[in-house]
């Protein structure tokens, strides 16, 4: 469990960083050389490795030999790691958020039945008065 929560941990902080963000999503299009990823952005080769580095240590990207290229490859099962913690906390959200609409519903029927007595009981009066 504590490993788990750790390697989550270092995959929300590194993208935390919206380079190591729009890095991934590139990544997501193909595999792309350290070149090639650092092509938009005006920073040195040696920023972004340390960036593709930071998604190494994460388990984002993984790196290949191909002649003389080293493409960086996504993981995306790292994504189902954090699928699954979003996704256990969305539905406890969504819990709450059904319990409240039913108490809502319950007091709004409530309202609505006292509303119509107070209605009745003001007609009942003008009749007889």
């Amino acid at each position: 469990m504590v490993e788990h929560e750790d390697r989550l941990s270092r995959v929300f902080s590194a993208l935390a960083d919206p380079t190591r963000r729009d890095m991934v999503a590139r990544l997501a299009a193909g595999d792309a050389t350290v070149s090639e990823l650092a092509a938009p952005y005006d920073v040195s080769l040696q920023a972004v490795s340390k960036h593709i580095q930071v998604l190494e240590e994460a388990g984002l990207v993984s790196r290949s030999r191909d002649a003389q290229r080293r493409p960086v490859h996504l993981d995306a099962e790292v994504f189902d790691l954090m699928t699954k913690w979003i996704e256990r906390y969305r539905q406890q959200a969504e819990e709450r958020y059904q319990r409240l609409d039913a108490l809502l519903d319950r007091l709004q029927s409530r309202d609505d039945s006292t509303a119509r007595t107070d209605t009745d009981k003001n007609e009942h009066k003008g009749a007889a008065g």
